[in-house]
């Protein structure tokens, strides 16, 4: 038997073109959405990446300046402790130096030297030997130097302690060469220089020429002309003698300032324009002589008073204390 023709397959419904763009559509709009939310999330996560960094370093900078201000309040501290430390360590050498005055206090208080009647004794003969050396090394005081030894005398024969009696021999040395120095030297030249200054006032004028009597022709000259030698007449005029006179007192004012400084070169300077003016105003006059050989005095005249021995018996008695 035949077999039948079986039933043709059913034909697949065509698709319209309309379906197609709307499914297109579709997953168009999909990704279009998927995109955006996408990027909108991504912005999203870099604006939270971004505030957490920015408060990142914002803890940072200021646990920086937390840190750095820290830093500064233990340099000020470190500071604080050296200068008290600086402070301490003057303190310890503070005590320790008074510690040491304290200790040679004690030590010269247990001295049998300075005990008593006898330390008070050698405090006033070394007051008065430092005294008196004082005077004649910076003022020139004989005078002074001599009484300060005079005082210390009677206190040093008063010591008992065999260990000063050298220093009795030495004390009279000194007093027998300061008594050997004289008088003040500046004494001497004062009275000298007021010697030399004395009389000049009253001096009168020298006359030159012979007191006999001048031919008749002479006079009748001298009424024209009058020759008269300058160098041996000395000044006749009475202005220029006043002249001379006032030169004389301040070269003389400058005489006795020199002598009371014992500037020997300033005394010799105005001695030496004294005697000029001597010689201009007292030219031809019998006192010249002497008051030359007062200027000659002067100039030969020491002005200091040395003495070798000065501040021997100051010098001892320091090194028997000391011992």
């Amino acid at each position: 038997m035949d077999p039948s023709p079986s039933p043709a397959p059913p034909t697949p419904p065509k698709r319209s073109l309309a379906g197609g763009l709307l499914l297109f559509l579709l997953f168009a709009l999909v990704l279009a959405a998927a995109g955006w939310y996408g990027w909108r999330h991504w912005q999203q996560e870099q604006a939270r990446i971004e505030s957490l960094a920015l408060q990142q370093r914002q803890a940072l900078d200021a646990r920086i300046d937390a840190l750095r201000a820290t830093q500064q309040a233990q340099a000020q501290r470190l500071q604080q402790a050296e200068a008290t430390n600086r402070v301490l360590r003057d303190e310890l050498l503070g005590i320790g130096q008074r510690a040491a005055l304290l200790e040679d206090s004690v030590s010269k208080l247990a001295d049998p030297d300075r005990r008593g009647a006898q330390s008070l004794r050698l405090d006033e003969i070394e007051l008065l030997l430092g005294i008196g050396q004082q005077r004649l090394r910076l003022a020139e005081d004989v005078d002074g130097a001599r009484r300060a030894l005079a005082l210390a005398a009677p206190l040093v024969d008063g010591i008992d302690d065999p260990a000063y009696l050298n220093l009795r021999q030495t004390l009279a040395q000194e007093q027998a060469a300061m008594e050997a120095l004289g008088a003040d030297p500046r004494v001497r030249a004062q009275a000298l220089l007021d010697a030399l200054m004395g009389g000049l006032h009253a001096a009168p004028a020298a006359t030159a020429g012979s007191t006999r009597p001048e031919p008749w022709y002479q006079r009748l000259l001298a009424r024209v002309i009058r020759v008269q030698p300058t160098a041996g007449a000395g000044l006749q005029q009475r202005p220029d003698r006043e002249a001379a006179l006032a030169a004389l007192q301040v070269e003389a004012t400058l005489a006795r300032a020199a002598i009371e400084r014992r500037d020997g070169s300033a005394l010799a300077a105005a001695l030496a324009r004294i005697d000029d003016g001597l010689q201009r105003l007292l030219a031809g006059s019998a006192g010249l002589a002497g008051k030359r050989r007062i200027v000659a005095e002067l100039r030969a005249l020491p002005l200091r008073a040395d003495s070798p021995l000065s501040g021997t018996t100051l010098q001892q008695l320091r090194a028997l204390r000391g011992q």
